[in-house]
């Protein structure tokens, strides 16, 4: 996740703690022989991001050593493979470390730089890796940045950089070179975009092994008789929005985090997946905050720095939709919650994507 936020805002929302004392030890012990004439080697200031990180265990800390007779304090970030809060049904955990390392050799969009990965389970419990910290700003989901925290305080101006800054990183997942990434492609499920419609087919098969979910079924034949035509090639970064950039003082994007689930489902997953979630933010706010874009301006900012048409966003959209509605179904089941009154057709982000295929005449 390689990340630090200034001034951490929000509430603790990773899916475990553990005691940071104890890690601080055992990172020690094995980062020693991968930082060869380090001295006097210590891990300090140890923990875990605010307002963000609910899927994987991810910890920012320090290293302190000495080499060549001068101090050197090197800020890092482990992120650890979840064991039991597992919001994902595909483990992607060693794809990806192996996208963002091929992310980070492309150069062409901005992620923190991938250093050791760990397959051994037997120091913290589970494989692992750990990546160079990025310092800079998050905006973070709990609570949501639309109604507290920088985003809200910045100027119109800034926040106008900043949607435009981060439309522009969205725009350059896609020329990160397709024969790179390969080993994200599961030719038995088909091509891309069958590759990731059979993922949230088999999602929605898991989802409702607990209980019937009729409308959720509906959304998903309603989605498959409306299959767009316009299928571009390219890579999926899986959880595309403005809370998974890290911001620098002057508005740029320092880093794309967060690539738990990607694919090669296509070019157009990536913007679907973000106008769904900025649309649900808008609608839970009553408004949009002025300086950012309206979704006509998103869609025409992608396509400006792409070049890849934009036909059929709609059901992109939609196709969102419906997997952050599956997710949130699977998070509650995770944690033991339902709606009120059993009522799972009655969930907002179900609806939702009714409404939007509704809106598309599907």
């Amino acid at each position: 996740m390689g990340q630090l936020a200034k001034q951490p805002e929000g509430v603790f929302v990773a899916p475990a703690a553990r005691d940071l004392a104890v890690l601080a030890r055992q990172l020690e012990q094995w980062l020693a022989p991968r930082l060869p004439g380090a001295a006097d080697l210590r891990v300090e200031g140890l923990t875990y991001p605010r307002g963000a990180g609910q899927s994987h265990e991810t910890i920012l800390f320090a290293a302190v050593y000495a080499q060549d007779g001068r101090e050197r304090r090197d800020g890092l970030v482990v992120r650890i493979k979840p064991t039991s809060f597992n919001v994902f049904l595909d483990d992607m955990f060693v794809e990806q470390y192996r996208l963002i390392k091929a992310v980070w050799e492309a150069g062409c969009t901005p992620v923190a730089e991938p250093l050791w990965f760990e397959e051994d389970p037997g120091l913290l419990g589970a494989p692992f890796f750990v990546m160079r910290k990025v310092v800079g700003r998050v905006a973070v989901s709990i609570p949501s940045y639309m109604e507290t925290g920088w985003v809200v305080d910045a100027t119109v101006e800034q926040r106008e950089r900043l949607w435009r800054n981060g439309m522009r990183a969205l725009a350059s997942v896609q020329r990160v070179p397709l024969a790179s990434v390969q080993f994200l492609a599961r030719p038995e499920a088909g091509d891309g975009f069958e590759q990731e419609w059979d993922r949230w087919r088999r999602y929605l098969e898991y989802v409702q092994r607990p209980r019937p979910l009729p409308t959720y079924v509906s959304a998903w034949k309603r989605l498959d008789e409306a299959r767009p035509v316009n299928r571009p090639p390219g890579l999926v970064w899986g959880d595309a929005r403005l809370g998974n950039m890290i911001v620098g003082d002057d508005f740029q994007i320092l880093a794309v985090i967060d690539w738990e689930q990607p694919s090669l489902g296509g070019a157009l997953q990536d913007l679907g997946w973000c106008l769904n979630i900025e649309r649900a933010k808008i609608e839970a706010l009553g408004h949009n905050l002025p300086g950012l874009g309206s979704r006509e301006e998103m869609i025409a900012l992608w396509h400006e720095e792409t070049g890849i048409s934009t036909a059929d966003i709609d059901w992109y959209e939609a196709f969102a939709s419906f997997k952050t509605s599956c997710l949130g179904l699977h998070m509650m089941d995770m944690r033991g919650q339902s709606p009120p009154g059993g009522d799972y057709g009655s969930m907002s982000m179900n609806q939702s994507t009714h409404r939007l295929l509704d809106r598309m005449g599907a």
